[in-house]
């Protein structure tokens, strides 16, 4: 039982029910008109899109590969009565290790690649030490190590998908794949980024949990070769015959509603004044963490602590900050440093008790596993800066699904702190930041925000996504300009003044 658990999850093994391939098959011929002669279902299984094909698409050869030797011979068993009639072959194939560029040379006509290849990650095949597997590629353009290494996390799926789009970049055809929703806008970005491919989409959402049992967003992702600039109309269900919104990529980044986008773009912009952060990372919780007991502390190994507070902030966490808990705490943070890289020999003489807590708990903070934690002092934690210490703070959770900002003010007579899920803007002043949350919670810059989220991402809520908003710009719009040019002003004569205090 425990090898049939790991082969399934080694080939991504989520079989196509045939009610579904046949709806697919529909979709195709209602909504695109595609007739082909050719119909190629690279990882098959036990055939259930292979026989949706041949009811669907009465004119068409079909071929079918599958790596798993059983299910050839259940396609083969299931589809005997069929296979006689030599519009249909089966038969077992190595995705990875198919000579695709011959076979699609060999064949004539209007191509179909139809499917559901497997969903399942490179990490997650790599702890199996499944050979089911490409060669390591930086088919993503990613940067550093990773591109080096080649040891980027990646769906299988948007591998195989990719190298499709390649076997019809120079020819007519299309591709129709079951995938997850976040693989079809990675594909859709990297058609976008070569020239040479020419393809529009359609993007039909499906509900896995009620045919795969899967908790996941997914969809009938389709291509066809076109003249088209790879945006994709997204319909909400596989019976649905007018779209709701089109997806695209603009100005180097896809958004989820290319309209909306549009109408707000004029928002976007580096803001130079208010720059969103993500909270304290210290990636030890059960000793950095402690949970205030009794005029001490207790961390999360139930040992008692007794630190001085001299390091110690209100801490609060994505759970709080998306479930609107920001009144007050249940737990606190150690910051042992005020900026990244700052010597923390300092804590022995300001906080002997916070010291030897730490010395005790070494061996803990030593095994952290991030790189970023190599060759620094140590106990150093990462997402500090002066921004950190400020008294006044507009936070929102980065996990939670839901658009929704909150003004954060001292508690306790401390500044709050928070995890490295939460995105946040600083402020010295609560008027300050009173002003920039109405201009981030108007309706321009909540839409100009919202047509470029995709709920369905693990952290949908990004300082990346956040910086895309130019609060001068809101301003403007609002007609409160001379508000924004006020707190500038204010920020540019602290600075001035601080300058003059240095070189007096």
């Amino acid at each position: 039982m425990a090898n049939k658990l790991i082969d399934k999850r080694q080939f991504g093994d989520f079989q196509t029910p045939i009610d579904l391939a046949r709806k697919v098959v529909t979709v195709l011929k209602r909504n695109h008109d595609i007739s082909p002669n050719v119909i190629i279902e690279p990882t098959c299984g036990k055939g259930t899109f292979v026989r949706a094909s041949y009811e669907g698409f009465e004119n068409a050869n079909i071929l079918g590969f599958e790596i798993n030797p059983s299910y050839v011979n259940d396609a083969k068993r299931s589809l005997e009565e069929i296979s006689a009639t030599n519009r249909v072959i089966v038969k077992e194939a190595d995705f990875f290790n198919t000579d695709w560029d011959k076979t699609i040379s060999k064949l004539q006509g209007y191509i179909l690649v139809i499917g559901n290849p497997p969903w399942v990650t490179s990490s997650e095949l790599s702890i199996l030490n499944s050979k089911n597997l490409p060669e390591k590629s930086n088919f993503q353009n990613r940067k550093g190590i990773e591109a080096i290494t080649g040891s980027g996390n990646f769906d299988i799926s948007e591998w195989i998908l990719l190298q499709q789009v390649n076997w019809l970049s120079k020819r007519e055809g299309a591709i129709a794949s079951l995938c997850k929703y976040a693989v079809a806008r990675k594909v859709m970005r990297q058609i976008r980024q070569n020239t040479e491919h020419c393809f529009f989409g359609q993007i039909y959402l499906i509900d896995a949990k009620a045919h795969f049992d899967a908790s996941v967003n997914a969809c009938l992702f389709v291509l066809t070769t076109d003249t088209g600039n790879a945006d994709c109309e997204v319909y909400e269900s596989l019976e649905s015959l007018q779209s709701s919104h089109m997806i695209g990529e603009r100005d180097g980044y896809i958004v989820s509603d290319v309209n909306n986008y549009k109408k707000w773009r004029h928002l976007r912009g580096q803001e130079p004044r208010y720059i969103w952060r993500s909270g304290i990372k210290h990636d030890c919780s059960k000793v950095m963490e402690l949970e205030p007991l009794n005029g001490g502390y207790k961390n999360g190994l139930g040992e008692t602590v007794k630190c001085e507070d001299y390091y110690i902030y209100p801490l609060l966490k994505s759970s709080d900050i998306g479930n609107g808990r920001t009144k007050s705490y249940s737990k606190v943070v150690l910051i042992t440093q005020k900026a990244v890289g700052e010597d923390t020999s300092e804590i022995r003489k300001i906080a002997p008790k916070t010291w030897e807590y730490l010395i005790e708990h070494r061996d803990y903070l030593d095994k952290r596993r991030s790189s970023i934690y190599k060759n620094k002092p140590e106990f150093s934690v990462f997402g500090v800066g002066d921004y950190s210490f400020k008294q006044w703070k507009i936070a929102i959770s980065g996990l939670y699904k839901k658009l929704v900002f909150h003004i954060i003010g001292p508690l306790d007579g401390k500044t709050v702190a928070f995890d490295d899920t939460v995105n946040f803007l600083s402020f010295d002043t609560e008027e300050e930041a009173t002003f920039v949350y109405r201009m981030i919670t108007s309706a321009p810059a909540l839409e100009f925000l919202e047509s470029m989220i995709f709920w369905d991402e693990k952290r949908p809520i990004t300082v990346q996504l956040l910086r895309r908003l130019s609060i001068k710009e809101v301003a403007k719009e609002l007609g409160d300009l001379s508000q924004y040019q006020k707190w500038t002003q204010v920020q540019s004569s602290t600075f001035i003044g601080q300058l003059a205090l240095m070189y007096c």
